[in-house]
C-alpha cells in the first residue's frame, strides 16, 4: 500500500518567477502533481518538469472549474494515492487564497501539509508601484479586505480607512460602486485618494488614481480588469511622480 504523500500549499507570488522563494522554486522543479489557480503565470508553470501532472482549478467570478470542496477532495485523493501534491496559488496561500480551508481538510484526513509563503498581491503591488503601505507620516495601520465577500453591505468598515490608515481591497473591481458607497456611508471623505493597481508587479501593470468618490468611474473609464487591487489612503498620493513610467493618471 502506498504511503501518503504531502500536500504543499505554495505561494507563487505576483507572477514573476524571480519573485518566487527558493523553497517554492525547488518544489515546482520536482513537482509530481501540480494543482494551480488561474493567477499562476505561464512562466512559473513552465518551471515544472514535463512529467508533472498539471491540473487547473482556476476560479473566476460566478464560474469555477471546481467548487472548493471538490478541490480539497482532489488534493487529499492524490496525496492518499502516494503522490506529493503541489497546490500552487497566486500571491500567498493564506491571504484570500483559501489555503486555510485546504489545510484544515487535509489535516482532518490525516494528510501531511506544508505551507510555503509567497509574496502577497498587496506586497507585490506596493513594491512595484513604490506605494508604501505604511509610512511614518501617513499610515501606521494596514487592513486587507475582500471586495466580493458575502454580506458586503452589512459589514462595518468604519475605521478601516482614514487618517493614519491604509485599506487594501482584494477582488473589488466588480463591486467598486458598492465599495465606494459603503466607505463614504461609513464616514470616509469622498476626496480620500485611491489607487487601482491592475496586474501588479507584471510587465503589463497599470495604475490609475483619483478620489474615492470617482472610484467606479476610474475603473469603468480605464477598463480595469482583474486581477486588480484597490488601495485607499494618503499613502497612494505621496510622490506619485515616481510612477510616471507605469501609471495612467486619472483626471482629477
Amino acid at each position: 500500500m502506498s504511503s501518503t504523500g504531502t500536500i504543499y500549499l505554495v505561494g507563487a507570488g505576483p507572477g514573476d518567477p524571480d519573485l518566487l522563494t527558493l523553497r517554492a522554486a525547488r518544489l515546482i522543479e520536482r513537482a509530481e502533481v501540480l494543482v494551480h489557480d488561474g493567477l499562476v503565470s505561464a512562466e512559473i508553470l513552465a518551471l515544472a518538469p514535463a512529467s508533472a501532472v498539471r491540473i487547473s482549478v482556476a476560479k473566476k467570478r460566478a464560474r469555477h472549474t471546481l467548487p472548493q470542496d471538490d478541490i480539497n477532495a482532489l488534493l487529499i485523493r492524490e496525496a492518499q494515492a502516494g503522490r506529493d501534491v503541489l497546490r500552487l496559488k497566486g500571491g500567498d496561500p493564506l491571504i484570500f487564497g483559501r489555503g486555510g480551508e485546504e489545510a484544515e481538510d487535509a489535516r482532518a484526513a490525516g494528510v501531511p501539509v506544508e505551507v510555503v509563503p509567497g509574496i502577497s498581491a498587496a506586497n507585490g503591488a506596493a513594491a512595484a508601484t513604490q506605494i508604501a503601505l505604511t509610512h511614518r507620516e501617513a499610515s501606521s495601520i494596514v487592513s486587507f479586505v475582500a471586495g466580493q465577500c458575502k454580506g458586503l453591505s452589512d459589514q462595518d468598515w468604519s475605521g478601516l480607512a482614514g487618517k493614519g490608515r491604509t485599506l487594501v481591497i482584494y477582488m473589488g473591481v466588480k463591486t467598486a460602486p458598492q465599495i465606494a458607497e459603503k466607505l463614504m456611508a461609513d464616514g470616509l471623505a469622498p476626496d480620500v485618494p485611491v489607487a487601482v493597481i491592475e496586474n501588479a508587479a507584471r510587465a503589463e501593470m497599470r495604475v490609475v488614481r483619483g478620489p474615492l468618490a470617482a472610484l467606479p468611474d476610474l475603473i469603468e473609464r480605464h477598463e480595469i480588469r482583474s486581477p486588480a487591487l484597490i488601495v485607499i489612503g494618503d499613502v497612494t498620493a505621496r510622490d506619485d511622480r515616481t510612477l510616471a513610467h507605469t501609471a495612467v493618471e486619472a483626471a482629477q
